[in-house]
C-alpha cells in the first residue's frame, strides 16, 4: 500500500514538473482572442474581473507578510472590488510595497505563467495557481471570497487533472493571457475613478500621502508594469506562431 502510494506521488510529482508539448499556433491564437475578448467585452468583463481581484488582493498579502506586517485577512466583493488589512507601522518602505503590489501583481503573475510556458510547463502553471490559490483561501474572511477561491480554485484542479494535455494548454494559455490583458485594464479604470472624484482612497492616492508623489506617477508607474508585461508576456506565448 505505501508502495502505491509513492507511486501515486511520483506519478503527480512528473505530472505537474514534466515538460508537455508546445501547443499548435491556432491554439495559441484562439487562447489570446478569448482572453482579449472577456477582458475587453464590458459584461463578460464584469464576470470575471473577480480573477484579477483575486491575484490584485493576494499581491497585496504577500507583500505585507515578506515585509514583517501582520496580515489580518482578505475579503472579496460581489462587486468586484476587494480589501486585505493588515497590520503595522502606517508608512515606511513595508507599507508602501504593499500598497504598491495590488496592480501590479496580476500582470506579473501573467509574465511568470508565459515564462513557464514558454519552456513548455504546462501543468506546473496549473499546479503553482492551485498552490497560491490554497494560501489565499486560508486568508479569506468573507463567505462570497470562500466560494471565489473555492470555485476558481476547483476549475484549475478538474483541467489539470482530468483534462488532456490539448485541454491544459489551451486553459493555461488562456489564463496567461488573461493576467497580462486584465492587468493593464485596471490601471485605466483607476484613472478613470481618479478623474471622476471615485476613488479617493485607491492604492495610487494611498501610495501618494505615503511617499508624497503625486498620484498620478503612481497610477503611470502601475501602467509601466503592466504594459511592459503584457509586451513581454506576447512575445513568449507568441513564440510558437512566429516559429510557424
Amino acid at each position: 500500500m505505501l508502495a502505491s502510494q509513492a507511486e501515486n506521488l511520483s506519478d503527480v510529482w512528473h505530472r505537474v514538473t514534466g515538460v508537455q508539448n508546445q501547443p499548435p499556433p491556432w491554439l495559441v491564437a484562439a487562447t489570446a482572442a478569448a482572453a482579449l475578448l472577456l477582458v475587453l467585452y464590458p459584461l463578460a468583463w464584469r464576470l470575471s474581473r473577480n480573477a484579477v481581484t483575486i491575484a490584485h488582493e493576494g499581491g497585496h498579502a504577500l507583500a505585507a507578510l515578506v515585509t514583517g506586517r501582520k496580515l489580518t485577512g482578505i475579503r472579496l466583493h460581489s462587486d468586484t472590488s476587494g480589501v486585505t488589512v493588515s497590520r503595522g507601522r502606517p508608512s515606511g518602505p513595508g507599507m508602501v510595497l504593499t500598497a504598491f503590489a495590488g496592480y501590479t501583481t496580476p500582470p506579473l503573475l501573467g509574465l511568470a505563467a508565459a515564462a513557464l510556458l514558454g519552456v513548455g510547463r504546462l501543468t506546473a502553471v496549473l499546479w503553482i495557481s492551485l498552490a497560491l490559490l490554497a494560501a489565499i483561501l486560508l486568508l479569506i474572511r468573507n463567505a462570497f471570497g470562500v466560494v471565489s477561491v473555492v470555485v476558481t480554485g476547483g476549475v484549475i484542479f478538474a483541467v489539470s487533472w482530468y483534462g488532456s494535455e490539448q485541454v491544459q494548454a489551451a486553459f493555461a494559455y488562456f489564463a496567461a493571457w488573461f493576467l497580462l490583458a486584465g492587468g493593464v485594464r485596471p490601471v485605466f479604470e483607476l484613472q478613470r475613478l481618479r478623474w471622476q472624484g471615485r476613488a479617493p482612497q485607491s492604492d495610487a492616492d494611498q501610495l501618494s500621502r505615503l511617499t508624497g508623489v503625486p498620484a498620478i506617477l503612481w497610477v503611470g508607474l502601475f501602467g509601466v508594469v503592466a504594459l511592459g508585461s503584457f509586451a513581454a508576456g506576447c512575445y513568449l506565448l507568441a513564440a510558437p506562431l512566429l516559429k510557424a
